[in-house]
């Protein structure tokens, strides 16, 4: 059984920073493909960023790039997104996501290991 468990969110003005963790629980985290996703109220969940556990290759969403950077401690089983510049369009509830692949996923319907979301609101 795999748990996936989000911290770090809060409220942030804009410009400001936020770094999210989320801690793996069962499973073997070194060979999970990663993600993170956001969903806002009335929409849909969308792409963030993902990372690959064999390359370490990152795709990150048009409108987080430059801003938002995922990254992994796998002695740690922990997964990392750090925020920055933060937008008041970036308010909402961030999911991070696990999947037994070798790239980097990111198609929602791929991942299979949720966690219960952390939300992250940003003032103007």
């Amino acid at each position: 059984q795999v748990r996936l468990v989000e911290s770090g969110g809060g409220v942030v003005q804009a410009g400001g920073s936020l770094r999210l963790s989320c801690a793996a629980f069962g499973g073997t985290f070194s060979r999970f493909a990663m993600g993170w996703f956001r969903q806002a109220p009335g929409l849909e969940r969308e792409f963030v960023a993902a990372m690959s556990w064999i390359s370490g290759t990152t795709v990150y969403a048009d409108s987080v790039k430059g801003r938002f950077t995922i990254s992994r401690d796998n002695a740690k089983n922990t997964l990392y997104l750090q925020m920055n510049t933060l937008k008041p369009e970036d308010t909402a509830v961030y999911y991070c996501a696990a999947v037994y692949a070798n790239g980097a996923v990111t198609t929602r319907s791929t991942y299979n290991y949720w966690g219960q979301g952390t939300q992250v609101t940003v003032s103007s």
